[in-house]
């Protein structure tokens, strides 16, 4: 597995129990996506094509008390509502656009399911 580039490196300082997480997420999306792009910010790291199709951070989309040791949040935006126990939270941003937030808290969470739902919001951001 390559190196973490610098800003990334930053991005997870004090959150260092996401970065195991973070890398396999990494590692789906370039092998599953490999011409993906990402731009590192300061709450979020964006992963797009042309438009955005998931975003990581540590936004608290459930109560602090609910949130595990190094979790880390995955925000996918997909075209209909998503029914399962695994969203911490769902909004509906726009007319046909929902932004569902999971909690990840750790690698095994990037199952068959999740990764096809990561397919759906790259194939959604692509129709767009």
């Amino acid at each position: 597995m390559e190196a973490l580039d610098r800003d990334t490196l930053l991005f997870f300082s004090g959150h260092e129990r996401a970065l195991a997480t973070y890398r396999a997420l990494e590692e789906v999306l370039y092998r599953t996506f490999p011409l993906v792009n990402k731009r590192v910010q300061k709450t979020q790291i964006t992963f797009f094509q042309r438009h955005v199709f998931a975003c990581v951070s540590f936004a608290r989309v459930k109560r602090k008390a609910e949130l595990p040791e190094g979790y880390l949040t995955l925000t996918l935006g997909l075209p209909c509502p998503l029914d399962s126990p695994r969203i911490a939270l769902r909004v509906e941003a726009y007319p046909g656009r929902w932004t569902h937030h999971f909690v990840l808290k750790g690698p095994e969470e990037l199952d068959e399911e999740m990764q096809d739902w990561i397919e759906a919001a790259y194939a959604f951001a692509g129709r767009k």
